[in-house]
């Protein structure tokens, strides 16, 4: 195998279905790939019945059920452990790639053979640059100029918005010491000497202590800009205060694992106290949140469709009580079909170059349902399926 793909999902089946087509299609579309990746996905104990859902209409993946949600660091290491891939990708399951992604990182991989990771540039669900694609390793002064909103003011300087590489161009490829896990493909066997996951991190802060251990066996992590993959950003993980404490249970857990010496301690001190705010009033913004919409979604919609598939995909949506028009609303809500001439590295792009910030949905040929991250909380847009 020279490729495999390790997803740890928790109750998002149409935001999964739609990363899995892409999956399949960057496979479909790449000679190096087909015959030689395998994708593992593995449900934490997930209630939406996604595997009951996906797993018939992608019998090529191998689905792993979990009787209770064990963590994005624990689940991942327990599909790892059955990897024969070159290359591992530790993906999200809330997540787009463009047809040419894989290829874009293994071509990398090949002419860089220091890199020991490979991250990509993400945009979100409007458009949107993840700042996330590129970050520095979170010194504590790093922490705390984020923490104390330095680095929003101070965005593009090397020293105070260092947590996020303010500095580097998001447009070019870069060396860099931190990934998002939600797209990381690293060396098998880089991860042979380095481990996989800490798993003493339930959720949150994995992805940097990974990244960390993989610099400090010698090798380099490396942000592509060549390639964007669309992350709906937080999808699988609910707004709710039990995450808001596992987030910042994370961060202290990270500072105390990495950061000694007398030098740290007066800055670990202020971090501490920093975090132990933020925490309760990012616990106080989850109480009083507005409530998201269920399923359905009563538009109208700005539909971006290939003119071969416009009365088909019209004639979808009228069917399900949505109103549509092929002129650009006021409200800038747009829904992607992917089809005819629209690639989904086509419509990454419309949403990467859009001149102001559009709330957009997804939808992959013949899947069952429309993603993003709509107006008034609405995610999901079911559609019916030929």
């Amino acid at each position: 195998m020279i490729l495999s793909v390790v997803i740890v999902n928790f109750n998002v089946r149409y935001f999964l279905e739609q990363c899995l087509h892409s999956i399949k299609k960057a496979i479909g579309q790449s000679a190096l790939l087909q015959g030689k990746t395998e994708v593992f996905i593995v449900d934490n104990a997930s209630s939406d019945g996604s595997i009951a859902f996906l797993e018939p209409l992608y019998p090529g993946f191998r689905f792993i059920s979990n009787t209770e949600n064990k963590g994005f660091a624990k689940s991942n290491n327990q599909a790892l452990a059955d990897c024969s891939g070159k290359y591992i990708l530790f993906l999200n399951p809330d997540t787009v790639l463009a047809e040419d992604s894989l290829d874009q990182c293994l071509s990398f991989f090949e002419a860089h053979p220091n890199a020991g990771a490979v991250g990509v540039r993400m945009i979100d669900g409007c458009g949107r640059f993840l700042k996330e694609s590129k970050r520095g390793f979170p010194t504590a002064t790093a922490s705390f100029f984020k923490m104390s909103k330095l680095a929003a003011v101070f965005p593009s300087s090397r020293f105070f918005a260092a947590y996020y590489a303010g500095h580097l161009d998001p447009t070019s490829n870069h060396p860099v010491e931190i990934l998002s896990g939600a797209f990381m493909m690293v060396r098998k066997d880089v991860l042979d000497l380095t481990g996989g996951f800490d798993e003493q991190f339930f959720m949150y802060a994995e992805d940097i202590d990974l990244c960390y251990r993989i610099s400090k066996a010698g090798f380099q992590n490396y942000y592509l800009a060549s390639t964007t993959i669309i992350h709906f950003k937080g999808e699988s993980t609910p707004r709710d205060i039990r995450y808001v404490h596992q987030f910042y249970l994370a961060m202290k857990q990270f500072m105390k694992k990495h950061f000694h010496g007398s030098s740290s301690s007066l800055l670990l001190y202020f971090l501490n106290l920093g975090v132990a705010l933020r925490q309760r009033l990012a616990a106080a913004a989850v109480a009083f949140q507005k409530k998201s919409i269920p399923a359905a979604y009563a538009g109208p919609v700005f539909i971006k469709v290939a003119p071969e598939n416009l009365s088909e995909v019209k004639e979808a949506l009228q069917h399900s009580g949505i109103g549509i028009t092929d002129k650009e609303n006021t409200a800038g809500e747009w829904l992607f079909f992917e089809g005819g001439d629209n690639s989904l590295k086509c419509i990454i792009r419309e949403m990467d170059k859009a001149s102001r910030r559009i709330s957009c949905f997804i939808h992959g040929s013949g899947t069952h349902a429309a993603v993003g991250d709509g107006p008034g909380g609405i995610k999901t847009i079911l559609l019916p399926v030929s």
